[in-house]
């Protein structure tokens, strides 16, 4: 076990990829000697050389138009979007070429074992064009998976997991935690199931439902709503398609109530999906409405970036409410 933040934890990662698979090319803006605005991918080139580690012009359309021609052929291409905000100009290619490559040939060939990597969302003062949660908009794409670790741990496995995945993933990664939580990370190569939601604590009160950098909001929620009394059953969905509904199912099930949060704008994102089904699922069950705590519906403001943020004290507020309708 080595002591790994987030960032390293990815960067490990991908060595880890490289060393056992020649197939895996990582490629981005700034990706090779630079390492990316990030460093995600530092000292990569230096290791694996400039075939399998390298810089692509400014285009992102072009970065996933040529991942998806590298996975057709039987690579394993790891493909950087340099900020999540920046994916939009590829969307095209990952809707209509990426995730539809293996239905429209009757598996004849697909762009499988390709990953998109992007930083997500906001925290570091980066304003609307450095700070989007887009996850909501590729969670309606059949043929992709969308997943979302929530610390180091969760980081290199379910990366790992999404590299040698017969799919083509999106990784999103919480870049406000790059650097802002270290954990216990295992050396060797070790891949977490992907489409499957953790439980981090039984409660019986209320469901708490997070991914990635606001899975530590819901805890610091529910740490509050304990010292009221309050038993929250907190839950990482780590992946949003497929996403595990049973699990989440069995929990409200349980307790009776459900909250969601994201940092995503609340009118259509990924929460509205989840409280849709298991209003279908748990209807009899439920002892309160669905609440979402959630990123407000405008453009991701610079300026009032905090009274944007879902953060721990709307959660608990929100968890008081629904305990107590």
């Amino acid at each position: 076990m080595a002591k790994m933040n987030l960032l390293q934890a990815v960067n490990h990662a991908l060595q880890t990829a490289m060393e056992a698979d020649e197939k895996v090319l990582v490629f981005g803006e700034d990706v090779g000697h630079f390492g990316g605005v990030f460093r995600a991918t530092s000292h990569l080139q230096e290791k694996f050389g400039k075939t399998r580690c390298f810089n692509t012009p400014l285009t992102e359309q072009g970065i996933v138009g040529f991942a998806n021609g590298l996975a057709s052929q039987g690579h394993k291409p790891v493909a950087e979007i340099q900020f999540a905000d920046y994916i939009y100009p590829a969307f095209d290619q990952i809707v209509n070429e990426t995730a539809k490559a293996r239905y429209r040939s009757g598996g004849q060939f697909e762009c499988g074992n390709l990953t998109i990597r992007a930083p997500y969302g906001g925290g570091i003062a980066g304003g609307h064009y450095h700070s989007q949660s887009p996850e909501s908009f590729f969670t309606h794409v059949p043929g992709i998976r969308v997943v979302i670790p929530r610390g180091p741990y969760q980081a290199k496995g379910l990366l790992l997991s999404a590299i040698n995945s017969p799919d083509p993933v999106i990784f999103f990664e919480p870049k406000r935690l790059y650097r802002a939580a270290v954990g216990e990370v295992p050396e060797e190569s070790y891949q977490l199931p992907l489409g499957i939601a953790e439980v981090l604590r039984e409660g019986t009160d209320i469901s708490l439902v997070a991914w990635g950098a606001q899975v530590e909001v819901i805890v610091k929620a529910a740490d509050m709503a304990a010292e009221k009394g309050i038993s929250c059953e907190v839950i990482d969905l780590q992946s949003l398609l497929p996403w595990d509904l049973e699990t989440v199912a069995t929990s409200v099930t349980k307790t009776g109530r459900l909250l969601i949060n994201h940092e995503a704008p609340v009118t259509s994102g990924f929460g509205a999906e989840i409280a849709a089904s298991i209003q279908q699922e748990c209807f009899l069950s439920l002892e309160a409405p669905i609440s979402r705590v959630c990123g407000l519906d405008t453009p991701f403001p610079l300026a009032h970036e905090k009274l944007y943020m879902p953060d721990h004290l709307k959660t608990f507020d929100a968890i008081v409410a629904c305990v107590n309708y």
